[in-house]
């Protein structure tokens, strides 16, 4: 397989290169730097997705008749990947890059004409009402009822872990419209208005102290039958067509990039014996695993890239990649924790900039706090990394796929 770019990869990525210099700034980089999750501070993220919208790069991965970029999967990869390597704030995944394939790939003329457009200009603002109190990983056990009443749907019930509930005004939601069958059948896929009678959100307090997920109750909540995507009753279809897009994308830069900073740091950060932590043989061959682990991890995201860009389906290897990345990342974020030394021990977001509100702190009126922003960032991530290996299926479940798929057991 060749690894080199073509002289029209090396342009465009030159070109992206000169868009992000022009377009990013300082702010920008700033929320993308200390982002404390996957999921960047909300307003930094649309003011990036506003930029990218007049670009015409807010959504390229979508067929060009939507306003997507006809790029091919390598210049796909070079975006995301300098997007990253720039410290670009993450665009929310739920709207751009989840529901809007589905709704593309199953929703009616009108429901296209509708949300697509607002999706890119940040009008509509999608969550996600999957995950149940009783339905995670087995997500075919949901609950959630969707009664018929001529034209509407009924629902009652409640969805939980759904990031951004607050900020959004719209929510993707499986529901269940019959209980005969197979648990997988009988669920419906449904787009529902945050603004609609009937909805309560309860914002759950993370380990990180953030407010990004929530739990949502739906008490006989009433939507119109127009909304749903596909047909009533077979919404697992349209689920697992959307999970495809839940999981890849170019993860290794993000883990180059921290793996950097965390050598950058740990130059500076005392260890044992006084001397710098990068010389302490203990830390610096674990952090030398770990970027060896990055390089691995992006020459499969290469092999990935040119099996699709050859028509073959890339099959268990998205399995592959999302255990990998998710479990490097820990591991990184494990580093970083170790490397920002006592000052990480002080709960200080006020440095950082979090995906959600902080629940029960007051910052310092002069804004002051120990230490780099970088030593207040790291143990924010490292506890908010902790459910990488759990959501978009768990790694045990994408383990038990491999060994199906890829091993025959």
């Amino acid at each position: 397989m060749e690894f080199d770019w073509s002289a029209a990869d090396l342009a465009f990525r030159d070109e992206v290169r000169a868009f992000l210099d022009a377009e990013l700034t300082p702010e920008l980089r700033r929320a993308g730097r200390l982002a404390t999750s996957v999921y960047p501070d909300h307003e930094a993220s649309m003011q990036w997705q506003r930029i990218l919208h007049e670009r015409g790069w807010a959504a390229p991965a979508w067929p060009v008749e939507y306003g997507g970029c006809a790029w091919s999967l390598t210049q796909h990869y070079i975006f995301a990947r300098e997007s990253t390597l720039a410290g670009a704030p993450a665009l929310s995944p739920m709207g751009i890059k989840m529901v809007a394939h589905a709704i593309i790939a199953y929703g009616t003329a009108e429901q296209k004409a509708f949300y697509l457009p607002r999706i890119l200009t940040g009008e509509v603002f999608f969550c996600q009402g999957y995950s149940e109190p009783e339905a995670g990983s087995d997500l075919a056990a949901l609950t959630m009822a969707a009664v018929e009443d001529g034209d509407d749907l009924v629902c009652t019930g409640s969805k939980i872990w759904t990031t951004h509930a607050t900020e959004a005004n719209w929510i993707f939601c499986l529901v269940r419209t019959s209980r005969s069958g197979k648990k997988q059948q009988g669920i419906t896929f449904l787009l529902i208005d945050m603004t609609s009678p009937g909805i309560e959100i309860r914002p759950l307090v993370m380990t990180s102290g953030e407010q990004v997920q929530n739990q949502v109750f739906f008490d006989n909540v009433r939507v119109p039958k127009s909304n749903v995507l596909g047909q009533i009753d077979d919404g697992w279809t349209v689920a697992k067509y959307l999970l495809v897009h839940e999981r890849g994308g170019a993860m290794a830069p993000y883990l180059q990039a921290m793996a950097q900073e965390i050598g950058v740091e740990a130059a500076q950060q005392p260890g044992p014996d006084g001397n710098p932590l990068i010389d302490d043989p203990a830390f610096s061959v674990r952090l030398a695993q770990a970027r060896i682990r990055t390089e691995v991890l992006e020459i499969l995201e290469y092999r990935t890239i040119s099996a699709m860009a050859r028509g073959k389906n890339p099959g268990p290897a998205a399995s592959m990649l999302k255990i990998l990345a998710t479990e490097l990342s820990q591991q990184l974020t494990e580093l970083a924790l170790t490397a920002a030394g006592p000052r990480a021990r002080v709960y200080q977001p006020h440095a950082t900039k979090p995906g959600g509100p902080i629940a029960e702190f007051t910052p310092p009126v002069d804004g002051y706090h120990s230490g780099t922003e970088w030593q207040a960032v790291a143990p924010l991530r490292y506890f908010n990394d902790r459910a990488g290996s759990i959501y978009a299926g768990s790694n045990e479940i994408q383990r038990n796929i491999l060994a199906k798929a890829a091993l025959g057991l």
